[in-house]
């Protein structure tokens, strides 16, 4: 069987035409090229079927679709690399060009500066966007095991905060420690507990 190779050049968010994706389906031993603002000449094999075969300790609450829909990143995440997702990803997505708050699920800031990560050592690998980005690429089929095993276990313990809420929260009010579930959301763990 011969396996493509899917190379798409930078897309812009007014892009109007067929999605690069197109048509295309991807399938296990596929290989992805990325052409973004942040990584040029980068390419991953998809070695797992797209959202299957997750390591046991790693349970998702949302899928990277789900997440885009409900609104994280005040919009601005993954707007220069559409490309390499796939386009129903993206056709009820909230995003913006600029960064908007009020596209956030819980309609409040919930981002730093790429910088600020960087400096704090939160960005592992090939995945310069942080963890977000492993996810996406990690739901579509790609497994890097050193950097899974960091980011699954960075995932594991965010979910704390989820225990914070409980404690501090009456059940069902969903406005209370919105940061902290806006956070919980953008790790794809149940913000609405």
């Amino acid at each position: 069987m011969k396996h493509q190779i899917l190379n798409w050049n930078l897309v812009s968010f007014q892009r109007r035409g067929p999605h690069p994706y197109g048509g295309t389906t991807v399938a296990v031993g596929d290989i992805i090229e990325v052409k973004d603002k942040m990584q040029r000449g980068y390419r991953y094999n998809l070695v797992a079927p797209i959202g299957k075969a997750f390591s046991d300790e790693f349970r998702p609450y949302y899928s990277p679709q789900q997440m885009l829909e409900m609104g994280v990143f005040e919009g601005k995440y993954c707007t220069d690399c559409i490309g390499e997702f796939p386009a129903k990803w993206f056709r009820n997505a909230k995003l913006s060009e600029t960064p908007d708050p009020s596209l956030n699920y819980f309609g409040i800031k919930s981002r730093q500066p790429l910088s600020v990560w960087r400096q704090k050592g939160w960005i592992f690998g090939p995945d310069p966007r942080g963890w977000f980005q492993w996810y996406c690429r990690y739901y579509l089929g790609r497994r890097f095991p050193e950097i899974d095993s960091i980011q699954i276990k960075r995932w594991r313990a965010f979910v704390r905060h989820a225990g914070q809420i409980r404690a501090n929260c009456e059940p069902g009010d969903i406005f209370c420690r919105r940061r902290q579930r806006q956070a919980l959301l953008q790790w794809s763990h149940n913000p609405l507990i």
